[in-house]
């Protein structure tokens, strides 16, 4: 079958650096290469996770006066299992103060009881070091920091989507974007660009993950040449809900088992006590705590629904009060918390991995940058809870600092090469042959392989099997996906980009012969620090193949 359709105008614009992303990250970085007197751009097609965002750590020391930096990089990388960048983890342990500094200073509310900062004590975390706001944590500094972008003169091109990074021989310099809804194209010409766009995205179709992530970070750093590390360890929040049905997918804090909630099975026994005997629900990083509730609900210890039982009803009042967004989407379910909790069980949540990067946001590839989950190595194999916010406040300033420092020389380019280049996979979506496969079959499919092939639990029979069966997907992405116009051919791109990243998670899973705190090996139980205390690397080889290799822990 062949199509045509006509193809849309675009036009263009240049800066000194181009954020790619609106959630925390993103426009992090977009203030501090403003500060540094850069001309910025920002653009993204909405705000990501960031506004689900519960709190971030930052070890004050408000809470406890034993905490402090140095303690905080000993839990990052105890949680991490060993598999931590030390240059990274050293950064957000010295800067998240400051970057909560910089955050006050612009009027986001963090809880605080007179002159005392308010801290939660998150799962993994030795102390009481996440800081939040009562009403909604991330909304409360996107709020804050989206007002002061336009402040400060950064161009904002809100409603926008990347498509293509522009490239100049190895330089990235800028990128191709797409307005929403509808048939216009923008390129915009940078000297240094950022990715602050997220992680996976929906490749799991039990996720936590909004629908404007789309797995494109990865995919476009892979394809200009930066290499992509730790894949393999998907982190799953241990405690999604999953009824009442008006409140799935909401996460519950595990703050809130720090402030008393327990977890229940169906024979109303506080399990957690079986598997970590002296502190049960509390000083346990996500990803044996998703392990563990995952074992009582395939053990057949489970609710009805395949959940356990959040216990909200033995939170104190004041203490419950204080989870305000929450409490407030609960009862709007017609669920009271004081009265009964909700049911939840892991759902796919975050990525470890990401972009390599070095201690300025670096990827190795002239002109490009990440910050936030697009980046990896900071996390290791397993994310203490809160150190999702703590790594978008820190790593997207870090990430826009240095890009302000790292621009590309001004040169004279052929722009005209370089944007031909990028459209051209829009013009043969939109007027080649087509297989008649459109892209939400392809999206679906992919959903149902990756947590069959490398949910909780992973084997080798199971990854293989998910390889074949991408395989198979990608013979149909080769031939043409349906496109009639540009909003599926924008589909169709994420549709290819969703496949690859699945099949690099696939495969570094089936590579790491080991279990290690988010990847857990049926076949190879044990985690095996002689052999697996590295990074398993991966970077677009000849004939677009991925190449997997070995980097040393840093």
């Amino acid at each position: 079958m062949s199509r045509a359709s006509e193809f849309p105008a675009h036009g263009s614009t240049e800066v000194d650096v181009l954020v790619l992303g609106g959630g925390i990250a993103g426009h992090r970085a977009a203030v501090a290469a403003r500060q540094a007197g850069r001309s910025v751009a920002i653009a993204y097609l909405a705000q990501g996770a960031s506004p689900y965002i519960i709190g971030a750590n930052v070890p004050l020391g408000a809470a406890d006066p034993a905490d402090g930096p140095a303690v905080f990089f000993d839990d990052i990388v105890r949680g991490g299992y060993g598999l931590n960048d030390r240059r990274l983890v050293e950064v957000l342990a010295t800067q998240a103060t400051v970057a909560f500094a910089e955050l006050s200073a612009l009027g986001v509310p963090f809880a605080r009881e007179g002159d005392r900062v308010l801290q939660r004590h998150l799962s993994g975390n030795t102390y009481p070091r996440s800081v939040y706001v009562p009403e909604g944590t991330g909304r409360a500094i996107l709020d804050k920091l989206r007002a002061h972008v336009s402040e400060i003169g950064v161009a904002v091109h809100a409603g926008w989507k990347a498509l293509a990074l522009l490239k100049d021989s190895d330089d990235v310099v800028g990128a191709l974007l797409a307005k929403r809804h509808g048939s216009e194209l923008l390129t915009i010409r940078a000297r240094a660009t950022v990715l602050a766009m997220g992680g996976i995205g929906q490749i799991y179709d039990d996720s936590t993950y909004p629908t404007d992530v789309a797995s494109d970070a990865y995919a476009l750093a892979f394809e200009a040449g930066a290499s992509l590390i730790d894949m393999e360890f998907v982190q799953f929040e241990p405690v999604v809900t999953v009824w009442p049905d008006e409140c799935r997918g909401l996460e519950m804090p595990t703050a809130m088992l720090g402030d008393g909630a327990r977890l229940l099975n169906a024979e109303g026994e506080r399990f957690m006590f079986r598997y970590n005997p002296e502190h049960g629900e509390k000083r346990l990083e996500k990803a044996r705590l998703s392990l563990c509730i995952q074992r009582e609900i395939d053990e057949g210890r489970g609710l009805s629904d395949g959940s356990v039982l959040f216990d909200t009803t033995s939170v104190p009042r004041d203490r419950l009060e204080s989870y305000v967004s929450h409490c407030k989407r609960l009862r709007a379910a017609g669920l009271e918390p004081s009265i009964q909790g909700p049911h939840v069980r892991p759902a796919a949540h975050s990525q470890m991995g990401g972009v390599l990067i070095d201690d300025r946001g670096w990827s190795g590839v002239p002109g490009l940058y990440a910050g936030g989950e697009a980046a990896g190595g900071l996390h290791g194999a397993s994310r203490l809870a809160g150190n999702g916010g703590s790594d978008t406040i820190v790593f997207g300033a870090v990430a826009g600092r240095g890009a302000a420092d790292g621009l590309l020389d001004a040169t004279s380019r052929d722009w005209r090469r370089i944007e031909a280049t990028a459209l051209a996979p829009l013009r043969r979506a939109l007027g080649g042959t087509t297989s008649g496969v459109v892209p939400k079959s392809v999206k679906d499919r992919i959903r149902r392989i990756m947590p069959a092939a490398a949910g909780l639990y992973r084997d080798d029979g199971g990854l293989r099997t998910g390889l074949d069966e991408l395989r198979s997907l990608q013979r149909e992405i080769d031939g043409g996906l349906e496109a009639s116009d540009l909003a599926s051919a924008i589909a169709a791109g994420e549709a290819a980009n969703m496949a690859l990243v699945s099949r690099i998670v696939l495969r570094a899973a089936l590579g790491r012969e080991e279990s290690r705190g988010a990847h857990q090996r049926r076949d190879f139980p044990s985690q095996d620090d002689a052999r697996w205390t590295k990074h398993l690397a991966w970077h677009c080889g000849s004939g677009d193949e991925e190449v997997m290799s070995f980097v040393p822990v840093r």
